[in-house]
């Protein structure tokens, strides 16, 4: 696999991209009232500096624990999170992208506000699923991040739905080799079923050989751990990882330094 923009970003040859998940925020039932914003940026504050003291590769922001999830996120959910980006900008060392769960018009308006080199979301494709129908347009994404002046932050597809089967199935390969083709995407995302549950990794094969030679990065998007590193690096340009750097590798557990830097020091002595 030859270098492309993720590498070129961060400088690492098969970059780990670490999630700073946000406790609840406002407009959603599980905000904690009484203890306030202060409680969510703290919180996500001691997060990012066990990633970095781990040594990860870059961050990405997420709204995780807005449970129920929605397709369209609140307003006061995105002005909270681009509040908790903001004034934590000065305490990276490492590039940072977003992802405002599960709307792509939010978490590219949070890009823009934030600076975000990098911006995760289903941009394109039609799903069914746990929060009803998912339909997603690569054009409509692309003309909000011109009116919002973004054009610099990197799109991330996720090309298979978490919590969700597309409406009209395809081989995966089929899929990422159609949006690479019709959808300008900057990094396909392969994602397991749900979150925290690893990709196949024969289809993480079929897609890296569908789209070969385009210079688009493919990514674990879920489930990456120590256990499966190498056998999964062997076929994506890098991942992405939440869950098995939390405390007992729990999704809404604080991130443990010494997870990540087990895990780093996996992924750095592969070959």
């Amino acid at each position: 696999m030859t270098d492309n923009w993720l590498t070129q970003l961060t400088g690492a040859r098969k970059p780990i991209i670490g999630m700073a998940h946000l406790p609840a925020l406002p407009g959603t039932p599980l905000y904690d009232g009484a203890a306030g914003m202060q409680h969510v940026r703290d919180w996500v504050a001691r997060d990012l500096e066990a990633l970095q003291g781990g040594g990860i590769d870059a961050v990405m922001f997420c709204n995780e624990n807005d449970r129920p999830y929605r397709l369209d996120a609140d307003v006061a959910s995105v002005a909270a999170m681009a509040d908790v980006v903001a004034s934590l900008r000065g305490e990276l060392s490492v590039p940072f992208g977003v992802n405002v769960l599960w709307d792509p018009r939010a978490t590219l308006a949070v890009a823009a506000a934030t600076g975000a080199a990098f911006a995760r979301e289903i941009f394109t494709g039609a799903f069914a699923g746990d929060f009803g129908l998912w339909v997603r347009s690569a054009g409509d994404t692309f003309r909000y991040r011109r009116e919002v002046s973004a054009e610099g932050c990197r799109l991330l597809f996720n090309i298979n739905a978490e919590f969700a089967a597309p409406l009209a199935p395809r081989p995966l390969a089929d899929v990422a080799r159609s949006v690479v083709f019709s959808s300008m995407p900057d990094a396909l995302c392969v994602s397991g079923p749900i979150t925290g549950q690893p990709a196949d990794a024969s289809g993480l094969a079929e897609v890296n050989e569908a789209v070969t030679g385009s210079g688009v990065p493919v990514l674990v998007n879920t489930g990456f751990r120590v256990a499966n590193a190498p056998e999964l690096l062997r076929y994506a340009d890098g991942a992405i990882v939440g869950s098995s750097l939390k405390e007992g590798g729990v999704t809404w557990n604080r991130v443990e330094e010494d997870r990540v830097r087990d895990l780093m020091e996996t992924v750095r002595a592969i070959d």
